[in-house]
């Protein structure tokens, strides 16, 4: 399904970001789109959270053809 992948690709963005704050304390989205308060910046973070909270979803689907 679309929506998973795009899910995925957002959490998996917001994932490397994390990692970046963490370590380094660089936050590369607020970077390229100019700060952490910046109207582009609030809709990737929100975006990336919305996709997180589809990522739970993932974890309990029922896969097809899968027996148990």
């Amino acid at each position: 399904m679309i929506m998973d992948r795009i899910a995925l690709i957002l959490s998996i963005i917001g994932g490397l970001n994390w990692g970046l704050v963490g370590l380094f304390r660089f936050d590369l989205v607020a970077y390229l789109f100019g700060g952490q308060t910046a109207t582009v910046s609030r809709v990737i973070y929100t975006l990336v959270g919305l996709a997180a909270i589809w990522c739970v979803s993932l974890l309990f689907r029922e896969r097809l053809g899968e027996n148990e």
